[in-house]
């Protein structure tokens, strides 16, 4: 039974919810909350708190409850892709303090001319 579960992230890029990743596979299964419960011999209160949105249940029991549900727990790592140019960052903390605010002064007076260029040209500047 290799059916793709839906990814059940809050935002991609982000983790799991263990609660709704356990859920769905459930429900894909066609397994009411009861009918998991007997195969965990657990409780269904007990089956509805591991499907809590703020569930944190250890590694081992979402493995085991996912595989009484017919799926199993699969765990990667990847690279991180960084959202900014970390070696610019590196490359300003490089600098000493007086450098990097000579710098942002530079850069301040670049957008300010930047700016009245672009009210020249908009007719704002008389």
């Amino acid at each position: 039974m290799d059916v793709p579960v839906p990814d059940p992230t809050a935002a991609r890029g982000s983790a799991p919810l263990p609660g709704k990743l356990l859920a769905d596979a459930r429900r894909r299964a066609g397994l009411t909350q009861a009918d998991l419960a007997k195969r965990l011999a657990i409780s269904q209160a007990g089956v509805a708190q591991l499907e809590r949105a703020d569930a944190n249940p250890r590694v081992a029991t979402l493995d085991r409850a996912l595989r009484a549900a017919g799926f199993e727990l699969v765990i990667t790592a990847r690279p991180r892709r960084a959202k900014v140019d970390e070696s610019l960052i590196r490359q300003q903390l490089e600098l000493g303090p007086a450098e990097r605010l000579s710098g942002l002064e530079a850069m301040y007076e670049q957008a300010r001319r930047l700016a009245a260029a672009g009210e020249m040209h908009r007719g704002e500047l008389a």
